[in-house]
């Protein structure tokens, strides 16, 4: 949904914009072209390799600066460039097209790769780490939190079992007997059995919603008046994350009903513009499913 993502923002042509998950960088040309001389387009990835490519797109674009960092820290780095709020802030979330392309990354069941899984390679664990040492329960409890799969305690089992007599290392590997726990009759035509599975290690190794849920807490005072927040959700508790801050923002007074007079104070700080969320047409889907699951919600800073 690049046009309508970026169409939702209402560019002004000489504002200050920030694209939270640069990936390939199509949304922040397709801003671009709606930029005037004098606009600034803040581009964060936390994927060093994403960086690296950003960098080389628009290196002869001096309206760009490109920022290896995580989008929960927006704040501390907006302010290191004496920014105090921009117009306009975006995010793409999940995992980019050049991260499932990629079999050495080991985001996708679809090629053969080290299980890894990380979006910053420079720090944290590979997801071989955690489905070889973590216990049945807490591999069961990420399966299910972070995945939403029903048969996530079979799973589990299933992974423990088979680790005991050779550790997992291979992204094909790990798939196969994640789809040999799920009876077969529960397997849809078109969607792989490891879908829920990989995404849920991928969510919990990169601390995906902790920094989505960073990031909506700080969305509203990074906005100037009239400035905008749109982000794109694949899953739908990053949707619901969205959600809920972006109500909690539009929300008057939260004293209980029981109270006679208002004692929090609190006033609306943004409007939603999507009460609904505006999810991909037919068209899209056809050309891209991957989008199939996308969401696009709206909010301005009043």
């Amino acid at each position: 949904m690049y046009y309508e993502l970026i169409d939702s923002l209402n560019i002004s042509a000489d504002g200050i914009y920030v694209d939270c998950t640069g990936g390939g960088g199509g949304h922040a040309g397709l801003l671009l072209e709606r930029l005037g001389e004098n606009g600034r387009l803040i581009i964060f990835d936390r994927d060093i390799d994403a960086v690296a490519r950003l960098n080389s797109k628009f290196a002869e674009d001096r309206r760009v600066e490109v920022v290896h960092s995580n989008f929960a820290d927006i704040d501390t780095a907006l302010l290191s460039r004496n920014i105090e709020k921009v117009d306009g802030i975006y995010a793409d979330f999940g995992v980019s097209s050049f991260q499932l392309q990629e079999a050495e990354r080991g985001f996708s069941f679809r090629k053969d790769g080290p299980l890894d899984m990380r979006m910053d390679t420079t720090c944290g664990e590979p997801v071989s780490e955690i489905i070889n040492t973590y216990s049945e329960s807490n591999l069961s409890t990420i399966i299910y939190k972070y995945g939403e799969e029903r048969f996530s305690r079979q799973i589990a089992s299933a992974v423990i079992k088979r680790r005991a007599v050779k550790p997992f290392a291979a992204t094909l590997d790990f798939a196969e007997v994640v789809k040999g726990a799920i009876p077969k009759k529960f397997h849809k035509k078109g969607i792989n059995p490891a879908t829920k599975t990989f995404q849920a290690f991928r969510i919990f190794v990169n601390g995906e919603l902790d920094a989505v849920e960073t990031l909506m807490s700080k969305v509203s005072s990074l906005l100037k008046t009239n400035g905008r927040f749109a982000a794109v959700s694949f899953h739908s508790l990053e949707d619901r994350i969205v959600k809920e801050w972006l109500n909690h923002y539009a929300a008057p007074c939260t004293c209980p009903d029981s109270f006679p007079v208002c004692v929090c104070g609190k006033e609306p700080e943004m409007k939603v513009i999507t009460r609904k969320p505006i999810v991909p047409s037919e068209k899209e889907v056809m050309h891209n499913p991957l989008s199939r699951s996308a969401k696009l919600r709206v909010g301005e800073r009043i």
